[in-house]
C-alpha cells in the first residue's frame, strides 16, 4: 500500500509545507536536511508524507516526520518511521532518537508504539518561539527526547 523512496535532499518534491507543520523553525529545517537523508511516502502515486533523518556512526536522529492531512490515521508515519529505523540499522547505527513537543500527544502516542522509550526532557525548549506553538490547548514548551534502540 505505501511506497517508500528515499530521495536527495535537495530534490524538489520534497515537500517543505509538510516539514514546517512538523517544526516551524525553518532555519532549523534547512540545518538538518542539508545533512539528512530524506524518504517519501507515496499512497496510490499520491506524496502523502516525509521523514527526514540523519544517520552517525553509532546512532540516528529522526529530525522531521509529517503526513498530509488526508492521508493521517493510515498507516504513513508507522511505515516512514520503520524504513528510517531500518535503513539506519543498516547503516551501522544502534539506537535512533527523536524529539517532540511536550504538548505533541498523537506523537508522543505513536513513537511509543513504534517501540520508542522517554529518554530525557529539555526543559523549555521550545519556549523562545514566536509565535508561540500551542495543540490542543497546551502551549508547547519542553522537549521530550525518546530513543529506540534499533
Amino acid at each position: 500500500m505505501f511506497e517508500i523512496e528515499l530521495v536527495k535532499n535537495t530534490d524538489p518534491r520534497i515537500p517543505y509545507s509538510l516539514l514546517t507543520e512538523a517544526d516551524p523553525n525553518e532555519s532549523a529545517i534547512r540545518d538538518y536536511l542539508a545533512r539528512s537523508s530524506v524518504l517519501l511516502c507515496w499512497i496510490r502515486g499520491v506524496l502523502s508524507g516525509i521523514v527526514v533523518y540523519e544517520v552517525t556512526s553509532t546512532e540516528s536522529c529522526l529530525w522531521n516526520l509529517s503526513v498530509s492531512d488526508a492521508f493521517r490515521r493510515r498507516g504513513a508515519a508507522t511505515a516512514l518511521i520503520k524504513a528510517a529505523c531500518n535503513r539506519a540499522k543498516l547503516a551501522g547505527a544502534a539506537s535512533i532518537t527523536v524529539g517532540t513537543g511536550n504538548s505533541s500527544l498523537g506523537q508522543l502516542a505513536l513513537y511509543q508504539k513504534c517501540g520508542f522509550r522517554i529518554e530525557s526532557i529539555r526543559t523549555d525548549y521550545f519556549a523562545s518561539y514566536d509565535p508561540p506553538i500551542f495543540e490542543r490547548g497546551i502551549r508547547c514548551l519542553d522537549m521530550i527526547v525518546l530513543r529506540r534502540n534499533l
